[in-house]
């Protein structure tokens, strides 16, 4: 018996051992395989889209005319959310046999490559041309699959049309509803040449271009001018390039979008994007309820007076007040801004926005002039609608005679009675600025996934401190309250209030955690001097979407 035990523990054990050694040979075979396919310069592609090393990155530049890359970190929100319309643009791209490609990088693991392009935060999109790899150039278009494969095939063929007859000009503008032709004498000159690169980064526009004598006495042109024809509102536009300081870009492209817009616009979901990319500074709102035709009749008068408000800002220090591109000259006083007049239908796509001025339905019709970089909001009288009256209205609020619409909530019964007490803006001023007293404000958004992420830091450093009276944890919520003299441009955005007088405020700007919170109250509302942290754990941002997935501590929307 002990003979056949012995025997069969040594015809068995080979067998049962073996398992173990086949499953760790093909593991160790597999993990060969995986490396030399990351060694490969091998171009494999998901979903369209080249997936890039540095072993292959070479190859794809060397492979594509155009390549535009997309540097993403697996957990990022931002990348998350681009990752469908990133492919549906290699798609389509594809499609359309197009030399533009795209291709992605997981910049966490392809440490290198991040370097070598100075990656700072996910998503970056950069596009390699000519295989060129040293001057790759920053993407500037919507984070859209249309935005994407407009700005690529931009890119892929020349930014504007040459028009060398009459006919030609005459059919391309036509052809859409608004063009842009740009009359040069010298294509080759510097103000041909940055009109071209206007025209390359505006791709939502169609640019066509024009030296022909003729063509210049056709359009009643004597000079180099860009000309905005259009089917609605004024049909041509010039803007003429003023010999002396020639054509500066970023003027000519706020002119474009300036002037593409309607004199009135229909606030919609087609058209908010024009509106905001417009950068207008100040936009006059006529809140109406379409579905009446007696407040339909308001637009009339609303028309009449957004014609004196689209002029452009002259210096009459300029030597060409006729026009041209020149920026204003250092001793011109200010001048009356422009203003972008929008019809919102508070019973359509202008419902949603309601709440951001503290209005309903109900309310309509009415007038909101908005100023955009404070987001001050001014309300004028119901009693008088007419072009004169509106003129007026704006005039005084450019003149600074009228005071701000400013939001509140009321206060709620217990605001006080919890660790994080709750601000309005009624009751903002007596607790921030009390003298003897440490405020500490977060300033939120309910839908924000960062004021979420945050939430439970923000409830344990006000248990911590509830028993210091000479400390306080607040928070407001600020699409609900508005305050004159702070401006939020971010949620969450925290600010510290000193005791004594003065009024002083300062924000805080670190890691948004407990540890560091404490750390900044204890110093009197200071931090000691550290290396920065970007992200957490040494992870760089996201940017440029929004928003980011929560639990991140350095990030607003």
């Amino acid at each position: 018996l002990v003979w056949l035990l012995v025997l069969s523990l040594a015809w068995l054990g080979p067998v049962l051992g073996g398992e173990d050694k086949e499953e760790e040979v093909i593991e160790e075979e597999e993990k060969e395989k995986k490396e030399d396919e990351v060694l490969s310069d091998e171009i494999k592609e998901e979903d369209n889209v080249l997936v890039l090393h540095e072993h292959n990155f070479a190859r794809a530049l060397s492979e594509h005319q155009l390549l535009l890359v997309e540097f993403y970190a697996p957990w990022c929100g931002h990348c998350q959310q681009l990752a469908p319309a990133f492919a549906r643009a290699a798609t389509e791209l594809r499609n359309e046999s197009s030399p533009a490609r795209l291709g992605k990088v997981d910049a966490t693991a392809q440490t290198a490559l991040a370097t070598e392009f100075g990656i700072t935060s996910y998503p970056t999109l950069k596009l390699f041309r000519d295989g060129n790899r040293t001057h790759p150039l920053a993407y500037t278009g919507r984070m859209d699959s249309q935005g994407i494969v407009r700005w690529m095939l931009r890119r892929a063929g020349p930014s504007a049309t040459l028009l060398q007859d009459s006919d030609t000009i005459a059919a391309f503008i036509n052809s859409q509803d608004l063009v842009v032709v740009g009359f040069f004498k010298d294509l080759k000159g510097e103000a041909a040449q940055a009109f071209l690169e206007v025209a390359a980064e505006t791709v939502d526009m169609t640019f066509g271009v024009a030296e022909a004598p003729e063509l210049f006495q056709a359009y009643g042109l004597s000079a180099d001018t860009v000309c905005l024809f259009k089917k609605f509102d004024e049909r041509q536009t010039n803007f003429p390039v003023d010999p002396a300081r020639g054509l500066d870009t970023a003027e000519l492209t706020r002119l474009l979008r300036v002037h593409s817009l309607q004199l009135v616009m229909e606030f919609s979901n087609e058209t908010s994007n024009q509106i905001f990319s417009a950068k207008i500074p100040h936009h006059m709102l006529l809140f109406l309820n379409k579905s009446s035709p007696e407040q339909l009749t308001l637009r009339d008068s609303f028309r009449a007076a957004a014609g004196g408000f689209r002029g452009e800002v002259r210096c009459p220090h300029s030597r060409d007040m006729e026009g041209g591109f020149g920026a204003l000259q250092p001793q011109c006083p200010p001048f009356p801004a422009q203003v972008l007049f929008v019809v919102v239908d508070v019973t359509g796509h202008g419902a949603d926005v309601l709440p951001f001025f503290g209005m309903s339905a109900a309310d309509a019709p009415t007038l909101r002039l908005v100023k955009m970089e404070s987001n001050r909001k001014y309300q004028m009288g119901q009693d008088d609608f007419s072009d004169s009256a509106i003129r007026t209205f704006i005039q005084a609020v450019l003149a600074g005679k009228v005071k701000p619409r400013l939001l509140s909530a009321e206060p709620p019964e217990d605001w006080d009675t919890r660790p994080v007490k709750v601000l309005v803006g009624k009751t903002f001023e007596q607790v921030a600025f009390d003298e003897t007293k440490n405020v500490f404000v977060k300033f939120y958004a309910p839908w924000c996934p960062h004021c979420q992420a945050m939430a439970a830091a923000w409830e344990e450093l006000a248990e911590r401190y509830k028993e210091r009276e000479d400390i306080v944890i607040a928070e407001m919520d600020s699409t609900a309250n508005e305050l004159e003299n702070i401006t939020i441009h971010g949620y969450p955005t925290l600010h510290f209030f000193p005791a004594g007088p003065g009024r002083k405020m300062v924000e805080f700007k670190s890691t948004r955690d407990v540890e560091t919170f404490s750390k900044f109250l204890d110093n009197g509302g200071t931090l000691p001097e550290e290396p920065p942290v970007s992200g957490v754990g040494g992870q760089l941002p996201c940017s440029g979407l929004s928003p980011a997935p929560a639990g991140r501590g350095d990030e607003s929307c």
